[in-house]
């Protein structure tokens, strides 16, 4: 049952109603047996559905608990230690051997995402910054919660312990905020990413077709696809669980305003990033060899860049296990992974040299040119990296990057090479209104939340602002990528895809965002 579907907008609003209307004490048990049912219908699995999956984060889930209250009982430490390890070689083995090792036929949903939450839950409880769970339900409601099942965020548990079983009252602003959230992020899903999708797949699996100006072309328009798809869907989880009263974690806040690849990457999966720091890169450099690193090159290489040895090698592990927990093979690894972690040293590296340049130029670090471009520099450079993360192969994805660089050809943005990617120019231009709302609406977001805005509107403005969005989304949402031109006002009524047959609006990129 995808997010986008509509069954799960049904399945939504019953769930939605029955939440309201049930005592608030039985609420989270409620939402324990939505979690269970949303994810034995949404897993799909030849021959028969999937519905045993639901054994692994069970299972995973039991392997956390028991481990936590082991490490709870006991005073001794080796015994905590060896708890905390059997536990985290237990799940890491088990995402491992279902998702990297050929197994895709029993990869339970949101696997990832539900294995790090428990991770977290038990390094917490480990270093007695968290308290232990005795209710096995209760922690299963935590870790398969299922709007973060879909595509994250990670969660701490001391974050949402009072919120999930605490009882909620009906909060009309909540609901509607989860609502408009919920639109903004169709509107992100089905409009823009859907389009950017056709362009990125014609030129990516026809790329020794084109060359230039094309494949740049192709290369934005899988940028876009991809934050506007993993964004939307983390709008539409978000306002879900605000419209059951729980505030999930932002995941992402304007990542394309970054002005460098360290900036960008704190604003990109920003759950990820704080998971991987506090559970991973900090610890790394508390063991003892690197403790005791910095000491042994003092002498060789002087303190300083001793430090920074140090530093960059734990971050090159921290980048390596990024990259590989995208996806397991040498293109994820580079493209969202080293690459950036060469960025990041290299950049470093080169500021005092980059400093200098800046003072004899007399540039003003401030200017909003000066800013401007230290943004589009970030947006191409983790626009390269995404070219190994969409390619099939590494040399795949350096063919294409020479193809990029072997011709000269602006003509192409003018004289309707353009319009011969899948779309045709309604299209085109669709996309580029969609595009230009959608970034004009992240930068004013950053001076406070466009829903507080609205709020303070005339009644009568707010409501016609929010159905232009809505019937703009419904008229222009693209039902399958492959036929994205023929969206029609009829079709997404419908709510079927022409091609399958299914009835979903929109294909789940946030869906695998594993």
């Amino acid at each position: 049952m995808s997010i986008t579907s509509f069954y799960f907008l049904c399945f939504f609003a019953a769930a939605l109603l029955i939440y309201y209307v049930i005592p608030k004490k039985a609420q989270w048990g409620f939402l324990l047996l939505l979690s269970i049912a949303y994810f034995m219908t949404s897993a799909e699995v030849k021959d028969g559905g999937g519905w045993y999956l639901i054994c692994y984060p069970a299972v995973a889930v039991a392997a956390v608990y028991i481990a936590a209250r082991v490490i709870d009982r006991t005073k001794e430490q080796k015994r905590k230690r060896a708890a905390l390890i059997c536990a985290v070689i237990f799940c890491v083995g088990l995402l491992c051997t279902l998702k990297f090792l050929g197994l895709p036929l029993l990869v339970p949903m949101g696997i990832s995402f539900y294995t790090l939450t428990l991770m977290g839950y038990l390094f917490d409880v480990y270093y007695e910054i968290g308290r232990v769970q005795t209710n096995y339900f209760k922690l299963l409601l935590f870790g398969c919660y299922f709007p973060t099942m879909i595509s994250g965020p990670i969660v701490k548990y001391k974050e949402m312990e009072g919120q999930m079983f605490e009882g909620h009252d009906l909060d009309y602003r909540r609901v509607t905020w989860g609502m408009q959230r919920m639109l903004w992020g169709f509107f992100k899903k089905l409009v823009i990413a859907e389009r950017m999708a056709v362009i990125a797949n014609q030129i990516f699996n026809n790329y020794t077709d084109y060359d230039g100006f094309m494949i740049w072309i192709g290369a934005i328009a899988f940028t876009f696809q991809l934050y506007a798809d993993f964004a939307g869907c983390m709008d539409i989880v978000l306002g879900i669980s605000e419209c059951f009263g729980i505030i999930l974690p932002e995941n992402f806040d304007a990542p394309f305003l970054a002005r460098n690849i360290s900036e960008y990457w704190r604003r990109w999966h920003m759950t990820l990033g704080t998971w991987l720091r506090e559970y991973l890169f900090y610890p790394l450099l508390r063991t003892k060899f690197f403790m005791t690193l910095p000491k042994k090159l003092k002498e060789k290489v002087g303190k300083k860049k001793a430090k920074q040895i140090t530093t960059f090698s734990a971050m090159f592990i921290l980048w390596f296990t990024i990259g590989y927990w995208h996806g397991g093979t040498w293109n994820f690894i580079i493209g969202s992974g080293l690459l950036h972690w060469f960025y990041i040293v290299s950049g470093e590296l080169m500021e005092p040299v980059f400093v200098k340049w800046r003072a004899k130029l007399h540039i003003n670090v401030d200017s909003k040119g000066f800013i401007f471009f230290q943004r589009l520099r970030t947006f191409l450079l983790v626009t390269l990296g995404l070219i190994f993360f969409r390619s099939a192969t590494v040399p795949d994805a350096l063919r294409m990057i020479g193809r990029g660089f072997s011709a000269f050809n602006p003509q192409v943005l003018v004289n309707g090479a353009v319009f011969e990617l899948g779309l045709d120019w309604v299209e085109v231009v669709i996309a580029i209104v969609s595009i230009v709302i959608f970034e004009w609406v992240t930068v004013k977001q950053q001076k406070g939340w466009m829903r507080e805005r609205l709020e303070k509107m005339p009644v009568a403005l707010r409501w016609i602002i929010l159905y232009a969005l809505l019937f703009y989304v419904i008229c222009w949402a693209s039902t399958d990528r492959d036929t994205a031109h023929q969206s029609s006002f009829i079709r997404i009524l419908r709510f079927k895809n022409p091609v399958s047959g299914n009835w979903r609006l929109g294909n789940d990129v946030c869906d695998r965002q594993e």
